[in-house]
């Protein structure tokens, strides 16, 4: 099966600024679909920006989806004949989302609620999200979507996985503190599931808050394909071969090394994983 290249654009957002943004979403875009990318993402809240102190504050900035901003990148796809997975806030009646949203040439392929909020930024008023993880296809790679805090907890890369996910995309909004998930837990996400998983964040500071960048691109067995060593803008690339991210039964030593980690898997013995934690945070 042929490769085909990702990007994942490490950029600053400007808080509430929706057109700038997406103005330089979609110059982004080109520039990476010039170097031959088939599929951009672009970090968490990429469109709106993050920090916000009110769900009255940030209603202003969310769209639907579809709407105004999915129609803009919709159209960069259809002229550069790629796709592009960004986050931004999506708004349902009076309730807001954390989403992430894959678009191509033919309009939006599938959109996702960050079901794991912290307590930070629009985050602290968003609603959980609450559609089930699902598997969309950016022409022959199927994407899964999470969103930042999603990666601490391996049940989310697991779902995708198990419904048949090649790649992985994570826009984020990493804050100090997250260097660990950085370092390590991106490179465990992608090798426990044996897909390739993109994690895209943001830099530069918004009301106090600083972006630690450190973007990166992991292959199925853990090996980073390409990471951020800086706190600038900067682009990341990499050749995918969907293939391998399928082939989840691996053969070390025929007869005497194999393992799969789909079918080696007891989920009889997983019962106390789906069981409601006794302490949850007032106001979730």
């Amino acid at each position: 099966m042929p490769s085909y290249r990702i990007a994942g654009v490490q950029m600053d957002i400007q808080l509430g600024d929706v057109d700038a943004n997406l103005s330089r979403m979609c110059e982004k875009l080109r520039e990476t679909s010039r170097a031959g990318a088939l599929l951009t993402v672009f970090p968490e809240c990429a469109v709106s920006g993050y920090c916000f102190s009110s769900l009255d504050e940030a209603l202003p900035y969310s769209q639907t989806i579809p709407g105004p901003a999915t129609d803009r990148l919709v159209r960069a796809c259809a002229e550069l004949k790629c796709f592009a997975v960004f986050g931004m806030l999506e708004r349902d009646g009076n309730r807001v989302f954390n989403a992430a949203v894959l678009v191509g040439p033919e309009g939006v392929i599938g959109s996702y609620r960050k079901v794991h909020l912290p307590f930070l930024g629009i985050d602290m008023f968003s609603t959980p999200g609450d559609r089930p993880f699902a598997v969309q296809s950016a022409g022959p790679v199927r994407v899964g979507m999470n969103i930042c805090y999603d990666a601490a907890f391996p049940e989310t890369a697991r779902c995708l996985s198990l419904l048949g996910a090649d790649l992985i995309a994570l826009p984020t909004n990493w804050p100090p503190g997250a260097e660990c998930t950085a370092a390590c837990v991106i490179n465990a996400r992608a090798m426990e599931n044996g897909v390739y998983f993109i994690a895209v964040n943001r830099v530069g500071t918004e009301r106090g808050f600083s972006f630690i960048g450190r973007s990166k691109i992991v292959d199925p067995v853990g090996k980073t394909l390409a990471e951020s060593q800086t706190l600038g803008e900067e682009i990341l690339y990499a050749d995918i071969d969907p293939e391998w991210a399928r082939n989840k039964h691996v053969i070390r030593v025929p007869g005497k090394h194999e393992i799969d980690r789909l079918a080696d898997r007891r989920p009889e013995m997983y019962g106390p994983i789906v069981e409601p934690h006794q302490l949850q945070r007032p106001g979730r």
